[in-house]
Order: C-alpha cells, then structure tokens, then sequence
C-alpha cells in the first residue's frame, strides 16, 4: 500500500525529496500543492516535473479519504464518521454558525482518561491517531474550504498524542501549509500537568481546560486525572503564564444539576480563577446511558453566569449544538469500533 502525503511536515517532505534525488525545493512546492491548493492527486502538481511526479507516484498518494458516513442535524451542524488506521473509526463534528465555520477534530481512537460524563471515555482507549488521520479530517469534508476555527475537543486527548498534535499545528500555522493564525485554533485538554507546559511554551494557540468542578474530591470523582494531575497544580502552573493578550484561556465547565451549578461552586470558581484573565464556558450535561448525572436547568446556568460575571469573571454559555445527532459534548463515539472488539455497546452513531 502506498504511503500517503497528508500530514507530513515540510521537514519530512525534505527528507522524501531527498530519498527521491529530487531538489530540495521541490519539498515546499509539494506542501503547497497538499495544504494550499488542497489537490487530490501526484499528477496535479504541475511545477514538478514528470519524472519526479512519476518517481513520487510509486511510492505515494495525495491519500485524502472521504468521510464514510454522516448525519446532519437539525440545527445545521454535521457529524461525520472516518475510517482510520486498523479498520478503527473516528468521528469529526463540523459547526456552522453564522460568519464561523468551526470543525470538532479527533485526536485519539477512545480516549484513556474515563471522564464519567464522557461517551468516548466509555469506550476506552484504542489508538493515536497520525497527522495524516487529523490533517484528512480537516481536508476530507466537503466544508473544507469554509472553514474558519478548528478546535481539538472531539474524541481523545490531544496533550495525550503531543507528537503528532505539534505536527499538524505546525502544517496548519507555517507558511507552507494553511497559513492559518494560532488564534483561530483551540487545544482542549482535561490538564495533563508536562504537556500542557509543553504546549503552553511552544504553542500560541488558544486553550481550553476541562474543569468542571473547582474542589479536588469531587471532580476526582467524576476524572480520574484529579488525582495525578489536581486542579491546583494546575492553575498554579497557569499562573506562571501570561494570557493578558491575544492568547485566550478558557474552562469549560459542565453543569449538572443540583451538583456544581450552585453559589457554593461559583464562589469557589472566583477564589480559584480570579488572578487568571479567563473566561469560563457553561456547558449543558447531555445525559449518557448508565450515568446518574442530572442535567442543570438554565434558570440555574443563567443565575451562575450572572454571578460570575458580576463577580469580574467572564461567563458564557455554550450553545448546545448536534445533540439529536450525538455530536454535542462529550457524546462522540463509534459503535463500529465497539463491533471491531466484539461490544455491545449502544453509545454511538446511529
């Protein structure tokens, strides 16, 4: 089977034209051809000679591969499902509102972290997936070319595949790939304490950080990670950052009901986050099978954001999109992977 060109760095498209006696330079014109002109075939890129192209075409494919399912919801947004490496499957979630046209992208097949109110988290972990399988999600689907955000929150954790995240961060952001501004990307992350410094240090792309709850016991409870990686270490690691600028950090903070959508855990949001320049996205629990976890009612949503914006901290609530189609947060997985491993599991594409 032949190698594909999606996701490879100028660096590695350097190395590839030097295996094949081919200039140099021939390198960036390739990686124009794949992230700017977005080509689906060798024989496209017509500044390259014949015989390189030929040489190029024994080896390679372009290697863009179509979505092989998707729903479309009522509100517009599209889930799409892709096939990927070891016959597993992933799914991207495509945003449309308005001026913006955002994409939801995978970084993992499952997810190891088992965040309780998370779908994925249920189906465990199954694989990373390469550049190429987060670059082709970008390229694959038919709004390619509309696209204006991408935000890694759709299955996996992407500080948990650093390697390949940092590769496609730099085709999306270098000048021979999409020529994108770090601003119009966004990292989410449930706070992996090494990575995030790492990415914080060499990254000027937005962050998201999964809080969900402001107290140790309690959010141990529902993501395992609190109890490596706790919520204090981690914003004592923040505060040694500056996101006074055009950087944005944010906490995505999910409500349910009767639980952490009350003015004991707004306050201690406040003690927490108030020497940070944050803001902190509400987000309405989708309910999942097999977790008692009691979605919060927007009168309660609206009086925490009203708190805490009263209080200096900046408060939004998300609007909830795709949930008929299961594409709202933390409702992304793949019943064929369940297949794959011989699950019955019924959390996923219907």
């Amino acid at each position: 089977m032949k190698e594909r060109l999606i996701g490879k760095t100028l660096k590695e498209l350097q190395v590839l034209c030097k295996n094949l006696e081919m200039p140099l330079f021939s390198a960036k014109q390739i990686a124009e051809w794949l992230y700017k002109k977005k080509v689906t075939s060798i024989d496209q890129m017509t500044n390259i000679s014949l015989s390189h192209r030929e040489k190029m075409k024994n080896l390679y494919s372009v290697g863009k591969l179509n979505p092989i399912n998707s729903q479309k919801s009522v509100d517009g947004t599209i889930k799409y499902l892709f096939l990927v490496k070891n016959d597993r499957f992933i799914e991207s979630v495509f945003i449309p509102d308005k001026e913006r046209a955002t994409l939801c992208v995978s970084s993992q097949v499952g997810c190891k972290m088992n965040c309780l109110f998370c779908v994925t988290g249920k189906q465990g972990f199954e694989d990373q997936l390469t550049a190429m399988d987060i670059i082709n999600q970008i390229l694959s689907i038919p709004e390619s070319d509309r696209l204006t955000n991408l935000v890694f929150m759709g299955m996996g954790e992407p500080l948990d595949n650093m390697d390949e995240l940092f590769k496609v961060l730099e085709i999306l952001t270098s000048s021979y790939g999409f020529s994108w501004s770090p601003k119009r990307i966004t990292v989410s992350t449930i706070g992996l304490t090494l990575p995030l410094k790492k990415f914080i240090e060499e990254s000027q792309c937005h962050l998201a950080i999964s809080l969900h709850s402001p107290f140790h016991e309690e959010r141990q409870g529902w993501m395992p990670v609190e109890r490596k990686h706790p919520v204090e270490n981690l914003i004592n690691l923040l505060k040694d950052y500056d996101f006074s600028h055009q950087r944005r950090l944010s906490f995505e903070y999910i409500c349910f009901g009767g639980i952490n959508d009350d003015m004991v855990h707004a306050k201690a949001l406040i003690r927490l986050l108030f020497t940070l320049p944050c803001r902190v996205n509400l987000i309405k629990y989708h309910g999942i099978p097999g977790v008692d976890l009691p979605s919060s009612r927007m009168e309660n949503m609206i009086r925490f954001r009203d708190y805490l914006t009263g209080h200096g901290l900046i408060c939004t609530i998300r609007s909830s999109r795709g949930e008929d189609i299961l594409a709202a947060c933390g409702m992304l997985s793949t019943k064929e992977n369940c297949k794959a491993r011989d699950k019955d599991v019924s959390l996923s594409l219907q």
